[in-house]
């Protein structure tokens, strides 16, 4: 082509040429050269691209109330990392363009402790994007640290893909362009849980709710409740209210106690969930109430006791007996299981999907470029995942896939150590969702 030629070229055809001539040179773009190099510079994109590695970011919460189930995260997003590093054949089935890394860099985790609090949650992503100029944010455990995130993403423009999140409000009025959740949340819990409770309890039922006070206990509490009061009869005679990291329930117990009620639906999680569950039991409310955990608390039957979660029904998103129906659970198993010593939890698959998915969008978008990678996502494609064959939905974010309803073993039962529930049903979780934009998402720019 003549210099002439050229110069009559507009802009977007010029680079096309560029690109192509560089590929003729070269046989093949080198890993790792962004087919985006002609953008502007957007959050840490370029530069936290440039080098052999990428770091990527966990703001999770190592102590306090939610610290059992951030460890078992951690241990998740650690096994990803480790896989998309060495090319482990369950990583290259789940994100098959991976190649020792990422688009030829391996990748690096930071950590820092959250402890479920959003305001230490941003100073320490702050700190990342500053110093380490992170490409990838993830953490929450609790979702008003994940509500947080969403908005920092937003504002930073790097991408955030959530930990354990189950306010209705993640992919709801608090989504983001740059946020994504690939866990269950409160709706779909209530509508997989719901209908086996009617059709184990019964309708007409009293039930007391408690209810931790933030967007996850709000939201869920509210979907739990309006599927049952709509879909079964049953009254709600108390909703007991208390505040994250409650050490003494003996105030909502009592108000529980004298209200009539028939079930004990727990909506509290972690380390809360564990106490008021234990003091429940020694206030002689259970057995004589059935207990109900509609959002199922990673590491609960082992902290709580299993006299406490025996018969106990909860929704979830995973559990390792499911390695008996899904090949890639059980490869999931047992690399975990090989590392750590045990088999994993909810939480510590929620950790692994989302970043093996992101290793995926990133691999097939060809570039760290936040917008392109973004609108990978939204092609909304059919990918496997560890609980079978999941999508993104464009309008919000969030990942279809499947919730799970365990039912709590007896000690007699259980055939070892770890083998505290029984799956009761895998439901599909397309059905169980809300239409795109019922709880008020609106997606934000992409630039």
């Amino acid at each position: 082509m003549s210099k002439f030629e050229a110069d009559n070229l507009g802009d977007a055809a010029r680079r096309q040429v560029l690109l192509t001539g560089a590929g003729v040179a070269g046989g093949l773009l080198l890993p790792g050269v962004s087919l985006a190099a002609d953008q502007p510079p957007i959050g840490t994109w370029p530069a936290g691209s440039q080098g052999p590695t990428v770091n990527v970011a966990a703001m999770v919460p190592l102590t306090g109330t939610y610290a059992v189930q951030g460890n078992d995260e951690l241990k998740g997003w650690e096994l990803a990392v480790e896989h998309m590093n060495t090319n482990h054949p369950l990583m290259k089935t789940l994100a098959p363009k991976i190649n020792n890394g990422v688009l030829g860099k391996k990748v690096v985790l930071k950590h820092a402790d959250s402890a479920a609090k959003p305001n230490q949650a941003l100073q320490a992503a702050q700190t990342f994007i500053n110093q380490d100029k992170v490409v990838l944010m993830t953490g929450s455990t609790s979702s008003a640290v994940a509500v947080a995130m969403n908005k920092f993403a937003e504002r930073e423009k790097v991408l955030y893909v959530t930990g354990i999140s189950g306010s209705n409000d993640t992919t709801g009025k608090d989504c983001v362009r740059y946020g994504f959740r690939q866990n269950f949340y409160g709706e779909t819990a209530a509508n997989a849980i719901g209908p086996v409770m009617v059709k184990q309890f019964g309708k007409n039922r009293k039930a007391a709710f408690m209810t931790p006070d933030y967007t996850y206990g709000h939201t869920t509490t509210k979907s739990v409740m309006d599927y049952l009061k709509n879909e079964g009869g049953w009254t709600i005679v108390t909703n007991q209210v208390s505040p994250l990291g409650t050490q003494d329930f003996s105030q909502y117990l009592t108000n529980i106690a004298n209200s009539g009620a028939e079930f004990l639906i727990n909506v509290n999680w972690g380390r809360d969930a564990v106490l008021s569950s234990q003091q429940a039991k020694q206030f002689g409310l259970l057995p004589k109430m059935t207990l109900v955990l509609p959002y199922q608390i990673p590491m609960m039957a082992p902290e709580a006791g299993v006299d406490i979660t025996a018969g106990v029904l909860a929704a979830t998103d995973f559990w390792w007996t499911m390695e008996d129906k899904y090949p890639l659970a059980k490869q999931f198993v047992e690399a975990f299981q090989k590392k750590y010593g045990s088999r994993p939890d909810w939480g510590a698959e929620n950790a692994y999907s989302s970043f093996a998915q992101w290793a995926r969008m990133v691999t097939e978008a060809g570039t760290f470029y936040p917008p392109d990678v973004i609108k990978q996502y939204e092609k909304g494609e059919t990918i496997p995942s560890i609980v079978g064959d999941v999508h993104y939905r464009p309008q919000d974010h969030q990942l279809v896939r499947p919730v799970v309803i365990v039912r709590g073993k007896a000690k007699k039962d259980m055939k070892n150590p770890e083998d505290f529930w029984e799956v009761v049903e895998v439901v599909p979780g397309a059905g169980l969702m809300q239409k795109p934009g019922d709880f008020g998402c609106k997606l934000g720019d992409y630039t």
